[in-house]
């Protein structure tokens, strides 16, 4: 198999390149890293020094393709499906990686670092830079439930890249900052994310990790 991603199930970042994966029934093989294994991060480090994943590796092209959103760049160029992620029209697909990025940098941004507060040491903790991230989660809830009110999708009515970056963003801010009461919404796009196959399927295969999720 020429695809080989280097990934762990529990990522949030991962279940991006996932779904993206799983809409286009795209072949791969799953690599799964333990960073915590000395030699599972060793033989990850010689792939990708930086140590973060997802990456992919293209065998067939001697291609490393780091960081989820240009992983799903390359997978629309190289082996498009069914579901057209990233759009052809050049205006849409700007579009799209706004909504991509938006995802990115005001939801995921802020959640990981709520879940990063969560297993400092209590000498270290960061409860100033928790407010400000939940105060930008906030702000960017009360965006996407706005744009949420008349469309199924974050690009409408086309699943897209940017829904694949909303998924787990969306997933793990709810369990740092509930969305239900105050932003419905933006709860219910994320019920409809989790409703859609490739999703299930992502859940479904991160279930056995998540009890390393730190509780708040």
């Amino acid at each position: 198999m020429s695809l080989h991603l280097y990934m762990h199930p529990l990522s949030s970042y991962c279940h991006k390149v996932l779904i993206a994966l799983y809409e286009n029934d795209t072949a791969f093989e799953p690599r799964i890293v333990d960073l915590g294994d000395a030699t599972s991060r060793a033989a990850f480090l010689k792939i990708w020094p930086i140590g973060k994943f997802p990456v992919l590796v293209d065998t067939v092209r001697d291609v490393t393709v780091p960081e989820s959103t240009t992983i799903i760049e390359y997978l629309s160029h190289h082996y498009p499906g069914r579901e057209q992620l990233v759009p052809k029209d050049e205006v849409l697909a700007r579009q799209t990686r706004l909504r991509d990025r938006f995802f990115d940098l005001y939801v995921h941004t802020p959640m990981q670092r709520i879940v990063s507060d969560r297993i400092r040491p209590a000498n270290a903790k960061d409860p100033h830079g928790v407010e400000e991230s939940k105060t930008l989660l906030r702000t960017a809830y009360a965006m996407i439930d706005r744009d949420m009110a008349n469309q199924p999708w974050a690009m409408g009515d086309q699943f897209s890249m940017a829904d694949c970056a909303a998924a787990p963003a969306l997933f793990y801010a709810d369990k740092v900052l509930p969305m239900a009461v105050d932003w419905p919404n933006v709860a219910a796009y994320l019920e409809r994310i989790k409703q859609r196959p490739s999703y299930t399927r992502v859940l479904a295969e991160a279930a056995p990790y998540f009890h390393l999720f730190p509780a708040g």
